[in-house]
């Protein structure tokens, strides 16, 4: 190949290089995506677990809301009030410390006190004893169903089967609310984590029926609504329900609960 060849060869690479250069340039201008700087920072505070916890599909969704305005500063369960107070400092406002909250299942129905139908041999899922007679073995139809949809769900690894009922890590619990969703019988619920005193059932069977079903199930006897002073527990649809913000944990609640059902 002759220099001139050459030449014009290397003209030609070097000038479709600079055009593909500056149209490139003009590109990334014309169509470049504004960052929010809130936004970015805020992203980078948060844990990144991606739980949903929040309400939105990821961090990101929620770093997003948070910087237009669309979010509370503390929406993040996972981060709690440490990463509340930094996304705080970001959008220059004050955060008031949260109540740190726990998930709870109000069963305490293991395999040692409530009592079963039949034996059950088949796919463990709790979300597919639906389909199953009397939606299960146990003969409680209010009770956890020991198969770990919950367990599943939780990113945290905070809940386990014990004796064929969820049982909560509460230090391991970061209160996204996966668990809640993924209960068929909503027997998970979010309870402050300095909470001492929990009922531990949801069967609104009258008393009789209860005690043929489970030995640990509350009878609505409404010995712990009269022992209480400052009127933290009622009994509702025959079962035991406490007002967290009224109670004061003494505990005159549990030492009376004929049951022992109460935390």
């Amino acid at each position: 190949m002759s220099i001139s060849g050459i030449l014009i060869a290397a003209v030609i690479v070097g000038g479709t290089g600079l055009f593909i250069g500056v149209f490139l340039g003009i590109a990334g201008k014309k169509f470049a995506v504004e960052v929010d700087e809130n936004e970015e920072a805020i992203l980078g505070v948060l844990p990144g677990n991606n739980c949903g916890g929040c309400g939105f599909a990821g961090c990101s969704g929620l770093a997003a809301a948070i910087a237009k305005g669309e979010a509370e500063i503390d929406g993040c369960p996972v981060g709690g009030a440490p990463v509340a107070a930094k996304i705080g400092e970001i959008m220059g406002q004050t955060v008031e410390e949260g109540v740190r909250k726990t998930a709870f299942v109000k069963c305490a129905g293991d395999c040692t006190k409530a009592k079963t139908d039949y034996e059950y041999t088949g796919l463990e899922d709790c979300t597919m004893m639906a389909f199953v007679q009397n939606g299960g073995p146990k003969s409680c139809n209010y009770g956890c169903l020991g198969y770990g949809s919950c367990v599943k769900a939780c990113p945290f690894d905070a809940l386990h089967i014990v004796d064929g009922v969820a049982v909560v890590d509460k230090e391991a619990c970061k209160a996204c609310g996966k668990c809640i969703t993924a209960c068929p019988k909503h027997l998970i619920e979010m309870v402050p984590y300095e909470q001492k005193h929990r009922v531990r059932c949801s069967n609104q069977e009258k008393g009789k029926m209860v005690i043929s079903a489970c030995e640990a199930g509350c009878i609505a006897c409404r010995m712990c609504e009269k022992v209480c002073e400052v009127g933290a527990i009622t009994v509702e649809d025959n079962i035991a329900h406490i007002n967290y913000e009224l109670c004061t944990n003494c505990g005159k609640c549990a030492e009376k609960c004929p049951k022992k059902i109460i935390l």
